[in-house]
């Protein structure tokens, strides 16, 4: 599966393969061989007595022309129009097409045929082409065990929207695609913080492209569960949680409406064992003695003197304290980070844990702060302490 997280420019070379490719007809097609009428453009001078006799042999209603881009034998009376007439306009319509990529409206088109690539589609008297990666996921996951040829084929003579996102009059390139389409009508829809139910598509090293499911129950959107996102124990490979076709629950973290990229996470759904107490993250030993250091004598954690410094620093903190240390068993990141723990308030005491690799320790505030000022206390301090 493919993501509409790419560029739709690093599909062209899609095009130009499956132009010349063999297109997948029945009887009842109505596209003509893309691969015939690339071959036909060299040859001018019969394409149009070769196209008109396949037309009328096919019965079909188009053709493709000039490398199965350029529609030449139209419906109703197209055939008494002088070569003049047609290529005035097609030429209206190549500028069409540029203004369309410009303005970013959505057209709906007919779909004409297909072949190995992707859909052939109707744009005023064009024939674009909407390679099968810039099409939206809710097909692949409606039918997940049918080949994109066999959802290809069902496909012929319905509707469909597209944008316009490469247009090439000098190649008869015109490149469509739905997926740019959705984003523009349902990405207002999705915002950070809504949880979706959704399917897990391609798996990668660094994470899953997962399709998001809508309250119709249509799969319009699709986002990235990064590495990093999938669970709070530190993930080898992803595809040892997530396999292509799994239904999960992902919360949307992060929107990049420029981009159209939707970052999501599955972790972010339980809390962070970690947010809690060094009590009910660290195990116990067998010996009934915790993976723990009592603080008294503890070394604290690189850079961790430095906050604490700073911390004291702060209007309404009047005491730092390092203390306990525990060892776990997960790495969620290398780097020092800093937590405010879900540990009961005694005393106008509040409790930090600090993180760096397998290493937690606490650090006690004494403060008249409440729980969203002292977070501001430690961003400002982080933002200070290199």
């Amino acid at each position: 599966m493919f993501t509409a997280l790419g560029s739709a420019a690093d599909f062209s070379f899609l095009f130009h393969y499956c132009i010349n490719a063999r297109t997948s007809t029945s009887t009842r097609s109505s596209s003509i061989n893309p691969y015939a009428a690339s071959h036909f453009s060299k040859h001018l001078s019969c394409t149009r007595s070769i196209a008109a006799r396949r037309a009328e042999r096919l019965k079909v209603s188009c053709s493709a022309r000039a490398e199965g881009v350029e529609r030449e034998a139209a419906v109703g009376d197209d055939s008494q129009e002088s070569d003049g007439v047609r290529r005035s306009r097609r030429s209206a319509d190549w500028e069409t097409a540029r203004a369309c990529k410009e303005s970013g409206v959505i057209y709906e088109g007919r779909i004409e045929g297909f072949n190995g690539g992707g859909l052939l589609v109707q744009f005023h008297s064009l024939l674009g082409f909407l390679p099968y990666p810039l099409l939206c996921p809710h097909y692949s996951c409606n039918d997940p065990h049918r080949s994109i040829q066999e959802i290809a084929k069902d496909l012929v003579g319905s509707s469909i929207s597209v944008k316009v996102v490469q247009v090439g009059e000098e190649d008869r390139n015109l490149i469509l695609s739905e997926k740019d389409a959705m984003w523009s009508k349902f990405s207002g829809q999705v915002n950070v913080g809504d949880i979706f139910e959704a399917r897990v598509g391609s798996v990668e090293d660094y994470g899953a492209f997962v399709h998001l499911r809508f309250p119709d129950g249509c799969y319009y959107l699709t986002g990235l569960v990064h590495v990093s996102e999938v669970s709070w124990d530190l993930v080898q490979d992803v595809r040892d949680i997530l396999n292509e076709g799994d239904g999960v629950k992902v919360k949307v973290i992060q929107i990049n409406r420029e981009k159209a990229r939707i970052t999501l996470s599955l972790k972010q759904l339980e809390d962070d064992p970690l947010l809690e107490t060094l009590d009910k993250v660290i195990p116990r030993v067998s010996s009934g003695t915790s993976n723990m250091s009592d603080g008294s004598n503890t070394e604290p954690l690189p850079g961790l003197e430095s906050i604490c410094k700073e911390l004291l620093q702060e209007d309404g903190i009047t005491d730092v304290k390092i203390g306990r240390k525990g060892f776990e068993k997960r790495v969620v990141s290398q780097d020092l980070e800093l937590w405010l723990s879900n540990a009961p308030v005694e005393d106008k005491q509040f409790t930090l844990l600090a993180r760096a690799g397998r290493e937690v320790q606490e650090i006690y505030l004494m403060t008249d702060l409440n729980q969203e000022d002292i977070k501001k206390a430690v961003q400002r301090v982080l933002s200070r302490v290199p």
